[in-house]
């Protein structure tokens, strides 16, 4: 083999680069679930940004973690009982610094709006089945093709909702395993039970340090693939990364890439 051949093979990673996906923007930087956090996830190249997304009272989508804007914007309104002009009154930056003053709560529009050609997104539906005919009417009128939509959620039932109703989107379930009374919560088997159910093209966990290269081998098995999430650290990115984990969502888009571009 010649020389220059042989180095290169050796250069090669054992796995392929997993998907840097940006938690709720570029949040260890700028406000999270905002035009500013997603602009910047762009900037330190990530592949994709990951939202969380609800309903308001009067059918507009908006971008915010928690069903209320306690946390975000220090007054509590509760977001399926509020308007959107009742929402885009608060301030969700300046708690992040002054720097990100009168930063407001994005509609779903104005994020996808952000994603540039050959990027994702991953919506994140935080309220029930009923944003799903709105969110697929503004997904389709987007201007996006279906490969740069996926839609996640923790609740299953609305992830077979979503597949029944717009198969050409990639949808997949969020599970958080823990440990209680010496075993992992939820159980594998019931895990592995859910993902088939709810017809899943994917499950998505949070970086449980139990998880190993069996139960990924064993989602695969089932026709779906594997999402990791949130990891902000070197070494944990490096193991999912060899576990073989699709994508890789981080609060870090840039350190993260570069730890993963390291030999």
């Amino acid at each position: 083999m010649r020389p220059a051949l042989f180095c290169a093979l050796v250069s090669l990673p054992l796995h392929a680069a997993p998907l840097i996906v940006a938690h709720r923007g570029a949040s260890a930087d700028a406000p999270e679930n905002t035009i500013p956090a997603f602009e910047l996830a762009w900037k330190q190249n990530a592949d994709a940004i990951e939202g969380d997304f609800h309903l308001t009272q009067d059918g507009h989508i908006v971008c915010l973690h928690d069903a209320d804007t306690r946390k975000h914007a220090g007054k509590p309104l509760v977001v399926a009982q509020s308007t959107l002009a009742e929402l885009r009154a608060l301030d969700v930056g300046a708690r992040k610094g002054p720097q990100w003053k009168d930063t407001r709560i994005p509609t779903l529009d104005e994020v996808l709006a952000t994603i540039p050609k050959g990027k994702r997104i991953f919506v994140e539906i935080k309220c029930g089945p009923e944003i799903i005919p709105p969110l697929l009417n503004k997904l389709g009128a987007s201007g996006l093709n279906a490969g740069q939509i996926v839609i996640i959620a923790f609740d299953a039932g609305v992830i077979k909702t979503v597949k029944t109703a717009a198969p050409q989107y990639e949808a997949n379930w969020l599970c958080a395993f823990k440990r209680k009374s010496g075993r992992d919560t939820p159980s594998r088997s019931s895990v592995l039970k859910t993902l088939r159910s709810c017809g899943a093209d994917g499950l998505s966990t949070n970086a449980y340090p139990a998880i190993d290269a069996d139960f990924v081998a064993k989602v695969r098995a089932t026709g779906a693939n594997y999402h990791v999430w949130t990891i902000n650290d070197a070494p944990t990115a490096r193991r999912f990364r060899e576990l073989g984990a699709d994508s890789i969502t981080t609060d870090l888009p840039s350190p993260i890439r570069k730890a993963l571009d390291e030999r």
